[in-house]
């Protein structure tokens, strides 16, 4: 086992051992509260740019299959921290240990750290850019590469995650045995920023046909394929630098309706001519509580992200409709006209709890006229 160094900017360094690949990666690191589901955290393309660190303390329990991923073309991290790795994994599913499967997709891992200590440093002085390195152990070294990154927000993500060319999607969320669902009739475009498979699944399951199309894709064209509705996807990086997504929004609201999730609820509220602000250590893991303003209910939610929508900049055009329970931070608007409504939150999940798969039906719900 060889040693690893995670060097922070503010010249933090944490000592470990490697796991998965060998070599060097720069991200902007952030904590994961999630105590499962690392195959799908390291899958979600919103995590392009960011070394993530696991908050429980065990990691591969269960090893790596092909159907958890939410995503093509392997994990999206830079990097990942994690207390103690198992490389004895046991599950019915397993195809693969996680160290296997970071080393075939060229993933630096380091483990024997304090994570504690770490997210409890990052909680308190704020989520920032840092290296790992199991080939260059020098600390100073490694400082002076970090300090000569930009950041992740001086690069548009997105351009990096999206798909190149349009597609359909017609599979639904995995079950125990099959279900037999009515005639999808209504017809969903997927502005593809960093799509999650499991906003698609969960799509099919309200009975929408799916089409995704790429990040950069006209409005004009769009509309030209005649959709119902229109969902602004998940995704990684800082909003304001995915300007095309912005624009094309703005040429589309008022002409179909549109449900934005994650980067794309913060695009939605960009086009609407509002503001973004980014959170001191971001949101991400599987529990964290949202209360929907309007029914009272508390949901449990999944989240990943570092940035909201400041709804006070959008005054008179949309009202809060959900807001988040750790830190009291905007979580979901809806528009005071149009058929426009958005979610800071992951309803689909993937890791995590089913508690807001509700909005998607509530996405059709609108497209019908019923609410």
């Amino acid at each position: 086992m060889n040693k690893a160094l995670l060097v922070l900017a503010d010249g933090t360094v944490f000592e470990g051992n490697s796991f998965g690949s060998e070599g060097e990666a720069i991200g902007e690191v952030v904590f994961n509260t999630s105590m499962t589901g690392y195959q799908e955290i390291l899958t979600d393309p919103s995590y392009k740019g960011q070394i993530v660190t696991m908050t429980y303390t065990q990691m591969g329990n269960y090893g790596v299959n092909a159907e958890d991923i939410e995503s093509s073309g392997g994990p999206k991290v830079e990097g990942f921290v994690v207390r103690e790795y198992l490389d004895f994994p046991s599950n019915w599913r397993l195809q693969m240990p996680l160290g296997q499967y970071l080393r075939e997709n060229n993933i630096v891992g380091i483990e024997d750290i304090d994570t504690r200590a770490l997210t409890r440093h990052l909680r308190n002085n704020g989520a920032q850019m840092g290296i790992i390195s199991s080939v260059d152990l020098n600390p100073e070294s490694l400082l002076e590469k970090v300090k000569k990154h930009p950041g992740i927000s001086a690069f548009d993500l997105v351009k990096d995650v999206t798909t190149r060319e349009a597609y359909s999607w017609n599979e639904g969320c995995w079950k125990w045995c099959k279900v037999e669902r009515g005639e999808a009739v209504l017809n969903v475009v997927v502005y593809d920023f960093g799509v999650k498979f499991n906003i698609l699944r969960n799509l099919v399951e309200a009975g929408f046909n799916v089409n995704v199309v790429p990040a950069q894709m006209p409005a004009e064209a769009v509309l030209e394929m005649n959709p119902d509705g229109i969902l602004l996807s998940n995704g990684p990086g800082d909003p304001e630098t995915v300007t095309y997504g912005i624009e094309n929004t703005k040429k589309l609201i008022g002409k179909r309706p549109i449900f934005g999730i994650c980067l794309g609820h913060q695009i939605l509220g960009l086009a609407l001519g509002g503001r973004t602000y980014k959170l001191k250590f971001g949101h991400h893991g599987g529990n964290h509580p949202v209360k929907d303003l309007k029914t009272g209910r508390v949901e449990i939610t999944s989240q990943n992200h570092n940035y909201c929508v400041d709804i006070n900049s959008l005054k008179g055009q949309v009202k809060l409709t959900h807001r988040n329970l750790f830190d009291g931070s905007e979580e979901g608007m809806k528009h005071v006209e149009l058929p426009v409504f958005s979610v800071q939150h992951h309803p689909e999940a993937g890791p995590g709890p089913n508690d807001s798969t509700h909005l998607f039906r509530r996405f059709r719900e609108m497209m019908e006229g019923k609410c």
